[in-house]
């Protein structure tokens, strides 16, 4: 058995999505920006696909813009807003994705754009009292934070960052690429200008996501070139890509209940067998809480031990993968910035832990106990 738990990084493709896709891949191959009957036939199921996901987000099709994935997603909505409306103030928070915080970063140091960042606690929450201050007597400011945590899963409450915004008359954008698909997300309620999704995160295809554009929010596109998607993304669409993200959305919100009772009683059951398995057992972030955190992530810290350096590696040969921080750095050695962040001792090892509807029970335990025998060993 080999178990996989590294589903915050990337999701298996539901065998309903690939069944959706295969005809685009095989039969329909027109290009949508042909006038012939092979390439209206594609761009009418394009923007079919549109409709979809604009009906499951409740806005408008003509909001929703077809990118490669939530980065692309994310630099459109933080560099295209900026330069268009002139905006010289960012505020962020030092846990974003990399998308979001090497962007802000880049913005900064080229385009001369302040940046504030939000104040939290040791767990991730925010201050927004802070936030308040920040945007005191700030006109034009550009607002970006997620709404769940990638690492440690801490949830935002995007809904009053969002009312705060709007009080300001700031520009709020949200990465929501780790929620999209497990949690609602209703626009015409949550207050952002911008959301991003990433279809392989809630089993769909790789390399595909799409831009929640506010319409009052009038941005120029940041890939140039052809017309394509409404003059807003030059390129080819991605056509069995969108079919497929529509089709993966569709599945997930048609699914969601059942699916998050599901996933929160399997993450439940990883908590509790590692207590039993493990002394000094500890949870980053609120990863731990079920009202406040990401149901499909558990960020797992360990005691202080010599197995700590090669941990992502041991559960690789003992027929486990996870994830030692980021998604994007899922594998590798590197700190994590989210952890650093909130003061995590060093000496103490971390794992990302992270479920989809495919995992069952038994890998569950079969996960706490390895890891339980090998911190024995180790301490034997």
């Amino acid at each position: 058995m080999r178990v996989y738990l590294d589903n915050a990084a990337t999701t298996p493709l539901d065998k309903e999505v690939f069944d959706a896709m295969a005809p685009f891949m095989l039969e329909h191959f027109g290009n949508p920006s042909s006038i012939h009957a092979h390439g209206r036939e594609v761009r009418a199921a394009i923007e079919r696909a549109r409709k979809t996901v604009a009906q499951l987000l409740n806005t408008s099709p003509a909001e929703i813009f077809f990118t490669s994935g939530g980065t692309e997603a994310d630099n459109a909505a933080i560099v295209c807003s900026c330069r268009t409306l002139g905006i010289k103030h960012a505020i962020t928070t030092k846990l974003e994705h990399h998308a979001v915080l090497h962007t802000m970063e880049m913005l900064e140091k080229c385009e001369g754009v302040k940046l504030s960042y939000l104040r939290h606690d040791a767990q991730g929450n925010l201050d927004l009292a802070h936030l308040e201050e920040l945007l005191a007597n700030q006109p034009q400011t550009l607002v970006s934070i997620m709404h769940a945590n990638n690492e440690v899963g801490t949830l935002n409450d995007i809904e009053a960052i969002g009312e705060i915004c709007r009080k300001h008359n700031a520009v709020f954008h949200s990465d929501t690429v780790q929620t999209m698909g497990h949690y609602r997300h209703d626009l015409q309620k949550l207050g952002t200008n911008f959301i991003v999704g990433s279809a392989h995160k809630f089993h769909g295809p790789k390399g595909v996501g799409f831009l929640y554009s506010d319409a009052s929010v009038k941005i120029q596109p940041l890939i140039q070139g052809g017309a394509q998607e409404r003059n807003m993304r030059g390129g080819t669409e991605n056509v069995y890509g969108i079919i497929g993200l529509a089709k993966a959305l569709e599945i997930a919100c048609r699914d969601m209940e059942e699916h998050t009772r599901y996933i929160q009683g399997l993450k439940d059951r990883m908590i509790h067998k590692l207590k039993e398995e493990l002394e000094d057992v500890r949870f980053n972030g609120m990863s731990e809480y079920a009202d406040k955190s990401l149901y499909t992530v558990l960020n797992v810290s360990l005691p202080p031990s010599d197995l700590n350096e090669m941990l992502l590696f041991s559960l690789d040969i003992n027929k486990i993968s996870a994830s030692g921080g980021s998604a994007c750095s899922s594998g590798a050695n590197a700190g994590s910035h989210v952890l650093q962040a909130l003061g995590v001792d060093p000496t103490r090892g971390s794992v990302r832990f992270s479920f989809s509807k495919y995992n069952t029970p038994e890998e569950i335990d079969f996960v706490a106990e390895t890891l339980g025998k090998l911190y024995k060993n180790v301490t034997a």
